[in-house]
């Protein structure tokens, strides 16, 4: 059977096998943008309100009854109906028979190309005229009326007219249906007039068409909508506009831009690093054992990452929970090597995905990018040194000219020795923001070394890193997107070329200034180091002290420089990432890192 779009006034027998939700019509009604993310990309997030729906619908919700059939045939209803909000009026003197009431009524129509489960139906088996039975749908919302002349919103209207349509098909007359808002305990008739009907199938062959549809549709401007929407922090809607409405002007005001997700994110990572322990589960529940002896627990829900440093086992029914509540599970070696990600299906589309792969096969994109990627981040490292380092005033100029020539470099080949030159330039006087004599009388800092590090500060920076390309690549794989195929670093085997994009001009304002913070604190002393030949290792004191330095700095709220808002870094992160598929997509002209102020 075909499900070709047609006109909402084609009166052909048009048969559709892929039947569109009715509570996703209500979404189209009240934002094209979150039908797109919900129903196209299968993204979802739940906030107070989506969880008090839940807790609203949990009665009719419980159990599914049949739809008696229009000609008579019996089903099941509810014996105790008469107490429900659509429920009809008591039995009169005049002996008419109560309406029947029946709950969680599964529904589809293949000529409507609609499904849905219809919160409640109040049918009456013996219409006075004596023609076909009558159905009344009632919806229950989780609110209070709202004050206007319909006392109600469209969507709600839309979606209940797209209830009565369904009844019809399946052989009742439907002329009303009834919006029950529980948080008002009130109810509100909706008469199905020619109007209503006539806009809901529009809004239904408008929303068929757009499930085809891999563009986004643009977010709503500055709409009271976008405040209780689940979706905000993903939808991005006065970011997106703010980026595709820059001044041309670079005095005037920058649009304002409201902040409509948390500051901080209620889950954080869980870090396992004591060797041979194990990590099993117990419904909703992890816990963390060694030899018998519980070491820790931690509620699913409050995890966004399980961390495996080393020799730590989990078990089979624990890897699938997680997958299945999109937690993914981090592997790093004892020596501090990033191994790999665990992850659940994650999202259903591919749309971000394949426009990734489009862009990065476009040398023209892949060189602007990568200006951008080095410039902002030798401004970071630059601002460092000059805010809290003693670097001489000839070192801070080179830097400038270099980052002033990265803005125009000709290939990707001279921005690799422009960011090496500005690198040495700012390893060459890291030392200066250092405060600890601890470290720096016995271990001398100038350049930096790896694969491995030979002294402490190295060390701290290469456990550093990996730390952050994992956050990195936990935030791509988040958003769909193939952290191995970068535009700046280039495809390698092993080595997760975007999220090495993503963290550039994050490395100093993130893992070096946690690093910063750890010695000047006095986090990291002598002893939690170990010295082996010519590498300088963390003792598992030392990285549980650096780990600690390197989730403080994330948790620490900044004020973003393109939006003016606070936010912490680990939401900046995901922030990012998200800003970035949407530039893959075409959904904002470019894309933006952070430059500290």
């Amino acid at each position: 059977m075909s499900d070709a779009i047609t006109s909402p006034d084609d009166t052909s027998n048009t048969q559709y096998t892929n039947l569109l939700p009715v509570r996703m019509l209500n979404e189209y009604a009240y934002c094209p943008r979150l039908f797109h993310l919900m129903h196209v990309e299968g993204r979802w997030a739940d906030n107070v309100y989506t969880i008090d729906g839940r807790h609203v619908h949990r009665r009719v919700d419980k159990l599914d009854h049949v739809l008696p059939d229009a000609n008579g045939d019996a089903a099941a209803s509810d014996e105790d109906g008469q107490d429900e909000p659509g429920n009809g009026q008591a039995p009169s003197d005049s002996g008419d028979e109560p309406p029947e009431i029946v709950r969680s009524v599964p529904l589809g129509s293949e000529t409507l190309g609609l499904t849905g489960k219809l919160d409640l139906v109040s049918i009456d088996d013996a219409p006075r005229d004596g023609g076909s039975p009558e159905a009344v749908p009632v919806d229950t919302k989780r609110g209070r009326v709202p004050n206007n002349a319909e006392r109600s919103w469209e969507p709600e209207r839309v979606q209940l007219m797209a209830q009565g349509l369904l009844l019809r098909e399946h052989g009742y007359r439907c002329d009303h249906g009834v919006l029950y808002f529980a948080g008002s305990r009130t109810r509100v008739d909706v008469f199905f007039d020619e109007h209503l009907e006539a806009r809901t199938r529009q809004l239904l062959h408008d929303a068929r068409a757009a499930t085809v549809a891999p563009e986004l549709p643009p977010p709503l401007d500055d709409s009271p909508k976008c405040n209780g929407c689940s979706l905000n922090g993903i939808c991005l809607p006065d970011e997106t506009l703010a980026l595709r409405n820059v001044p041309a002007d670079p005095g005037a005001p920058a649009p304002s831009v409201r902040r409509l997700y948390p500051a901080r994110p209620d889950a954080t990572p869980l870090y396992v690093q004591e060797q041979g322990a194990y990590v099993g589960k117990k419904g909703a529940t992890l816990y963390i054992r060694k030899s018998g002896e519980q070491l820790a627990s931690a509620r699913i829900r409050d995890v966004s990452q399980l961390v495996l440093c080393g020799n730590v086992q989990v078990s089979t029914q624990t890897l699938h929970q997680l997958c299945e509540a999109a937690v993914p599970v981090v592997y790093l070696s004892t020596g501090n090597w990033f191994y790999g990600v665990t992850t659940g299906m994650g999202l259903k589309n591919a749309f971000d995905r394949a426009a990734q792969f489009q862009a990065v096969q476009d040398p023209s994109r892949c060189l602007s990018f990568a200006r951008q990627l080095v410039g902002d981040k030798g401004v970071n490292q630059r601002a460092i040194l000059r805010r809290n380092g003693q670097a001489p005033d000839t070192a801070l100029r080179d830097m400038a000219d270099l980052i002033a020539s990265a803005r125009d470099a000709p290939s990707i080949a001279s921005l690799l020795g422009i960011e090496g030159s500005i690198a040495r330039l700012y390893f060459q006087h890291f030392a200066t923001l250092l405060r600890s004599r601890d470290l720096s009388e016995q271990w001398d800092f100038n350049a930096r070394n790896r694969r491995p590090p030979r002294d402490p500060i190295n060390a701290m920076l290469s456990f550093t890193y990996a730390l952050l390309v994992k956050e990195c690549t936990v935030a791509l794989l988040g958003e769909g997107l193939e952290p191995h195929w970068g535009m700046y670093h280039q495809p390698r085997h092993g080595r997760p070329a975007l999220a090495l994009d993503l963290m550039e001009p994050l490395r100093p304002l993130i893992a070096d200034s946690a690093v910063i913070t750890a010695v000047n604190t006095g986090m990291v002393r002598a002893r939690h180091f170990n010295h082996g030949g010519s590498a300088c290792l963390l003792h598992p004191a030392g990285r549980k002290a650096v780990i600690q330095a390197f989730e403080a700095r994330l948790d620490q709220l900044v004020t973003h420089p393109a939006f003016d808002y606070r936010c912490s870094w680990r939401t900046a992160i995901r922030l990012h990432a998200r800003l970035l598929a949407r530039h893959f997509r075409g959904d904002v002209p470019a894309y933006i890192s952070i430059t500290t102020r």
